[in-house]
């Protein structure tokens, strides 16, 4: 009896809502369009905007990393990463964009407070996240993505490690230029 109540549980909710169930499973491929996002967020060196798009960094390289939390010792290690290299980002006509479920004052207090210099947004219920196959509830899963100045997804790296990643995303955009 137990396993057809749980074949019947997991039949309905794949047949109503099966976006949620593989979510996980929809991640962009190398040479897809990026997809489309608008959220809220900040960056503390444009302290008056507080909503970007993808169309905001048409005609530049885009690093759209996903992490999991503000503060944690991996997101501080991938994000001092990219804050450390940003002129080398710079020279090459790329921008950074961070994106958690954290709030905006979660976001604005971490880059006051370990000084990150480029934009972080905030996704709280995770639908950017799930667009770019990186969400585990209620985290953003730790997904990195280069984008061209065409919009198209030129690298991808899933579940990345945090130490050094940003040099590795730094290397491949070269590759790409």
């Amino acid at each position: 009896m137990r396993k057809v109540i749980f074949s019947l549980i997991l039949f309905l909710s794949l047949l109503f809502n099966p976006i949620e169930v593989f979510s996980f499973d929809f991640a962009p491929e190398i040479g897809d369009l990026a997809p489309e996002f608008n959220l809220r967020g900040i960056n503390p060196i444009n302290k008056n905007k507080r909503e970007w798009s993808l169309d905001y960094f048409k005609n530049k390289w885009l690093i759209l990393y996903f992490y999991p939390k503000d503060f944690t010792t991996g997101c501080t290690i991938e994000a001092k990463g990219f804050t450390n290299l940003m002129d080398e980002f710079k020279k090459n006509n790329a921008e950074i964009v961070g994106i958690s479920a954290d709030s905006e004052d979660s976001h604005d207090t971490f880059c006051n407070e370990k000084e990150i210099n480029y934009t972080l947004l905030s996704d709280p219920q995770g639908i950017v996240s799930k667009k770019y196959g990186s969400w585990i509830p209620p985290y953003s899963d730790r997904n990195t993505f280069l984008i061209s100045p065409e919009g198209k997804i030129s690298n991808r790296w899933i579940s990345v490690s945090p130490t050094n990643h940003a040099k590795e995303v730094l290397n491949s955009l070269k590759k790409n230029i």
